[in-house]
């Protein structure tokens, strides 16, 4: 069965939520040393997040990406993972992390049947690197990818956020590291996720310009966007050895054909990043809904959808307008 929003998107791929904590401090992501964190018994358990993913694979999700916090520091994962990928309709199931716990675990989960990784990494510079995550080792995360590697987690993708005066610089070199390597590295506009990374855009390097560097060194070729709807648009390197993507989520905005929805670590249904509620699941699960009304209640959401967020920034940026949209989930409690 599928399901269509209002601008007739339909829902394919879903972002789970499974802990709101992180072992990073990361500065465009969480900045602040604590937060107003979970009660444990908030969590949704694993056998909730089975069943939830079993109705959304019924409405046409085909995709799962688990996701924090940092999913990596919720205990016992690797079983969560032998759940989902029992699944009937999963088409795939990958996981985002910072890297730091991966050296410990990517065995056990490509053991479950998890099908690749992406790796946060905006830096190859121990000392940048510590104080971009406030907290952060380069080396064990540079162990642990190569970890995944050896656990057949594969292709490995290296997801990097470019902020300007911050590791700008640093964007021949990611690449030469990931093209080396047979790694796909994805280049990410800074963006106003959350409410606490003090974002403007003239922080922000554009995917244009990002393109502008990669081609004083390398020849590559547009190929366009995974599936038609992918949100980076991908490049081949002319001599064939390998690719990479780049994001323009904030002066290429992709709301037109995002088909992405996310699952907080509480139980929340949230159909945009940048959304301020989402709906909740949880209270359906623990009250003792049916599948089929749990199933009528992801109907109702995803259909009277309507979020366009990045397209509305974009039209407001490009006309020198101000834009904001008030108090927005905080990407620790969403997931990314």
């Amino acid at each position: 069965m599928d399901i269509l929003d209002t601008l007739n998107r339909p829902l394919r791929d879903l972002r789970i939520s499974v802990t709101d904590r992180c072992n990073f401090r990361c500065l465009y992501c969480m900045p602040h040393a604590e937060y107003p964190w979970a009660e444990k018994m908030e969590i949704l358990t694993f056998e909730e997040l089975t069943r939830l993913t079993r109705i959304f694979l019924s409405l046409g999700v085909r995709k799962i990406r688990l996701t924090g916090g940092e999913p990596l520091v919720r205990r016992d994962l690797a079983e969560l993972v032998q759940h989902l990928t029992a699944l009937s309709g999963l088409e795939e199931l990958s996981l985002t992390t910072n890297g730091a716990l991966l050296g410990a675990h990517a065995q056990a989960l490509g053991a479950a049947g998890l099908s690749r990784i992406n790796v946060s990494l905006d830096t190859l510079r121990p000392e940048r690197f510590r104080q971009l995550t406030q907290r952060g080792d380069l080396q064990q995360v540079l162990d642990g990818i190569e970890a995944a590697r050896s656990a057949g987690l594969t292709p490995v993708k290296i997801n990097t956020v470019v902020m300007r005066g911050t590791n700008d610089d640093e964007i021949l070199d990611l690449v030469t590291y990931a093209r080396d390597r047979d790694f796909e590295i994805r280049f990410i506009e800074f963006m106003d996720v959350g409410n606490s990374n003090n974002w403007d855009a003239s922080k922000t390097v554009s995917k244009a310009e990002i393109l502008n560097v990669i081609r004083t060194r390398f020849q590559i070729d547009e190929a366009g966007r995974r599936d038609g709807r992918a949100p980076a648009v991908d490049y081949r390197f002319a001599d064939g050895r390998g690719a990479l993507g780049i994001i323009g989520s904030v002066t290429e905005p992709f709301c037109s054909s995002c088909t992405r929805a996310r699952l907080t670590a509480d139980g929340r249904f949230v159909t945009c990043l940048f959304s301020s509620t989402g709906f909740d699941l949880k209270s359906l699960v623990r009250g003792n809904a049916s599948d089929t009304e749990i199933l009528e209640a992801i109907q109702r959401v995803w259909g009277s959808r309507t979020d366009r967020y990045s397209d509305d920034r974009w039209e407001a940026l490009s006309k020198g307008q101000p834009f904001s949209r008030g108090n927005k989930i905080e990407m620790i409690t969403l997931g990314g």
